[in-house]
């Protein structure tokens, strides 16, 4: 062999055997919506896992946790439930890796105009997420209230507006990008609110919501995704872990007070 093309053969064995050992000291680059999701992040860095080198990416403006992710620009994402996460999927033409369920954050209904379900005027618009998968979480929290009815084979994640089958207060619905969602209160009779928008705007579910999703059955847990190819990661694993621990639950459980519930029972 060549000297100089033997040099090159070494040079180029030695940086793949000292990969695995970058990527175990490299910063783990995390995009994460700013509540709650990065707040449970910055817990698990300062109380839990100092030691692990965590790079928190909040969500902001146009950010695509999904395609940052795709495009190799972030090694994983905390901000998003399953059925979204497979509409991105679909859309994007890829296949990530859920990697662990961590939290609920329950969708609710709020308004401004009426203390009660039963005070809802008739007539009224209500506000929906437009993301398809929040979309019809939100059709079948108003169902589970009594103030729609699907048709059956649609009352899943699956439901979109032409589902609605009675609608006996004549509701019109309106579509609304979800961070928006908060801000139509002022003009809307009713908006249905994703659990981390609502406690980014300064409500408590819990306390402010005229009807929350039940925890039992939910099938819109936010988890921490990955690539195919970073799901075994040591640093993935630990974080998974460590998301998933007690002292998380009982972070959440202290610091949410009911508006986000964690997937441990104990």
């Amino acid at each position: 062999m060549p000297q100089y093309s033997r040099r090159l053969f070494l040079s180029g064995a030695l940086a793949l055997s000292m990969a695995p050992a970058r990527a175990a000291t490299a910063p783990l680059r995390v995009v994460a919506s700013s509540v709650p999701h990065a707040e449970i992040l910055e817990f698990v860095a300062d109380k839990l896992a100092p030691d692990l080198p965590l790079k928190t990416i909040e969500i902001s403006g146009d950010l695509r946790p999904n395609a940052l992710l795709r495009d190799g620009d972030a090694d994983a994402n905390f901000f998003q439930h399953v059925p979204f996460l497979r509409s991105e999927e679909a859309a994007m033409g890829v296949r990530f890796a859920v990697v662990a369920a961590v939290h609920i954050e329950p969708l609710g209904l709020y308004s401004r105009r009426a203390k009660s379900l039963a005070d809802v005027p008739a007539g009224g618009t209500v506000a929906l997420s437009n993301s398809v998968s929040n979309t019809s979480r939100g059709l079948s929290l108003l169902q589970a209230n009594g103030l729609i009815r699907l048709r059956a084979k649609d009352a899943g994640v699956n439901a979109t507006l032409d589902d609605v089958l009675e609608n006996p207060k004549n509701f019109r619905f309106v579509e609304i990008a979800p961070p928006q969602l908060p801000r139509s209160l002022d003009d809307v009779a009713i908006a249905v609110i994703n659990g981390n928008y609502a406690l980014e705007a300064g409500l408590e579910p819990a306390r402010d919501a005229l009807a929350l999703e039940r925890a039992e059955g939910n099938p819109y847990a936010n988890v921490l995704v990955t690539t195919e190819g970073l799901a075994k990661d040591p640093r993935i694993q630990r974080l998974a872990t460590l998301l998933t621990s007690a002292e998380v639950a009982a972070f959440i459980r202290s610091r949410y007070r009911g508006s986000v519930i964690p997937v441990r029972n104990s």
